[in-house]
């Protein structure tokens, strides 16, 4: 243990201990260096916060370059910024006819019931090929998957059902634009295996649903600041940068996220590490580093610039971190101009926040207009 951008630290689960770097110069120097690999992370019991693992052996995430490179590539079409761009209308359609009912039917309402988390998973639903009379499913396997408030095995029976149902489509051999044709057509030329097309498709639908949670962070933020709502709903043009500085402020996870493993000893800031030591860095931590963001524990609207790391740095830079941002930046807007006299409907000590969650956000968003 100790103190320091550099410090030892153990999770409730795994075993050992692990290094944890903080600093924003750091974190962009570690996640960016192939002296840290993530595929040998996988055969490792590493300290981490999950009972389980979330991620399969062929997973993206778990994969180092050039394969990682490979794996990616075989999606990047559906989140380039054409790509992501092409998904506006559609999105702001879905959003709309969610919108709707909830003006018609008035207040009160559960806006993380009613909004929050059906328009992200229809989104990424639409983004993967995933019709709609599946999508309940999705939801309920992603939920599990996300929260250890079940038990590990809960998890990993969800984790087994989504990825059974990936193969089954991408055997089914779709022709489109959607992520699941692409992985397909990935599989068909001999660039990728089934099993790493499944564990891709993994990992994006389970990422996708996750911004109902830091969508949900983001609307409790503003409504518990009214202040702050105010200000984005009179000053429209301050809303591209609010989202970018609300992505850096809140911490979305409830801790780390995957570890790496040095594959050779690397000194960082001044700190032996030994080949075969396990490593975590905090995005979280380095979105707050003052070094980096003056001020950091305030919400500056005008932060300029606002290099923040809220999707992560380096070769496994969130794929879907566009799409992601298109999503909290249409949420936050249609909000804003069609429900501009929003607030909460309950007292903030009452909400209640998701239980054993990797990615934090309230279970519920009470609000009245």
């Amino acid at each position: 243990m100790g103190e320091g951008p550099v410090a030892r630290i153990r999770l409730p689960h795994g075993e050992g201990w692990a290094w944890l770097i903080t600093r924003h110069e750091d974190v962009k120097a570690v996640t960016n260096d192939p002296r840290f690999g993530r595929a040998a992370v996988m055969d490792r019991d590493v300290t981490r916060l999950a009972p389980h693992f979330i991620p399969s052996k062929e997973a993206v995430g778990v994969q180092d370059p050039p394969h990682h490179t490979t794996l990616r590539r075989a999606v990047a079409p559906a989140f380039t910024s054409r790509g992501v761009e092409r998904l506006r209308a559609r999105a702001q359609e879905m959003l709309d006819e969610l919108i709707e009912p909830l003006l018609a039917e008035g207040p009160p309402a559960d806006l993380t019931e009613r909004v929050l988390a059906p328009f992200p998973l229809a989104v990424v639903c639409e983004v993967m090929g995933v019709p709609e009379a599946d999508r309940p499913r999705m939801h309920e396997w992603t939920v599990r998957i996300l929260s250890s408030a079940e038990g590990a095995e809960r998890s990993e029976e969800a984790k087994r059902a989504m990825c059974g149902y990936f193969a089954e489509r991408l055997r089914a051999q779709p022709a489109g634009e959607d992520v699941t044709s692409l992985l397909a057509a990935a599989v068909a030329r001999g660039e990728i295996s089934e099993s790493e097309a499944v564990g891709l498709a993994l990992l994006i639908q389970i990422g996708g649903e996750a911004v109902t949670n830091n969508t949900g962070n983001m609307v409790y933020l503003l409504l518990s600041r009214p202040e702050l709502w105010d200000r984005l709903r009179t000053d429209p043009g301050l809303r591209p940068g609010a989202i970018d500085e609300l992505l850096r402020y809140i911490p979305h996870r409830n801790s780390v996220g995957l570890s790496r493993i040095a594959l050779e000893d690397v000194t960082v800031s001044g700190v032996d590490i030994a080949a075969g030591d396990a490593v975590y860095v905090s995005y979280l931590a380095a979105n707050r580093d003052p070094e980096v963001f003056p001020d950091p524990d305030t919400i500056d609207f005008t932060r300029s610039p606002n290099p923040h790391v809220a999707f992560g740095h380096g070769p496994h830079y969130c794929v879907g971190g566009m799409l992601a941002r298109l999503e909290c930046e249409l949420l936050v807007s249609t909000l804003l101009d069609r429900l501009p006299d929003l607030t909460l409907a309950v007292p903030v000590d009452e909400l209640r926040w998701r239980p054993g969650a990797l990615i934090r956000g309230p279970e519920g968003l009470p609000v009245t207009w």
